[in-house]
């Protein structure tokens, strides 16, 4: 099966950057769309980033669009995502998602594997 693990997390100030990654660890030979989401204090968890059915193409929130990137590893069912210009908003702990086709691919609900976390905090 999949067991996800995410790096690269830690404590930057605004404006800076910091890039994310997740790799999967399990022996399962399928390919799974992967998405990273987040979830700061207090609130729900929220879409960050995904190829879209592990497609080519990247899609984002609104909130992070033009800031972040997601990237592809070389390593089967392994994605980045680079982050740049951070506010203090942007502070969560981020998770890595994956799902062999999530039925929405924003949709935490839709995602049935999930790494621990990292935490990722944004000074002012």
């Amino acid at each position: 099966q999949v067991q996800l693990v995410e790096s690269g997390g830690g404590l930057v100030q605004v404006g800076g950057s910091l890039t994310l990654s997740c790799a999967d660890s399990g022996r399962d030979s399928r390919t799974y769309a992967m998405a990273w989401f987040r979830q700061g204090p207090g609130k729900e968890r929220e879409f960050v980033a995904t190829f879209k059915n592990a497609g080519p193409v990247a899609y984002y929130a609104d909130s992070v669009k033009g800031r972040f990137t997601i990237s592809k590893g070389n390593a089967k069912n392994t994605v980045h995502l680079q982050m740049s210009s951070l506010k203090p908003e942007d502070t969560a702990v981020y998770y890595c998602a994956a799902d062999e086709r999530p039925y929405q691919y924003y949709n935490a609900r839709f995602y049935d594997y999930w790494g621990q976390g990292t935490q990722v905090t944004v000074s002012s």
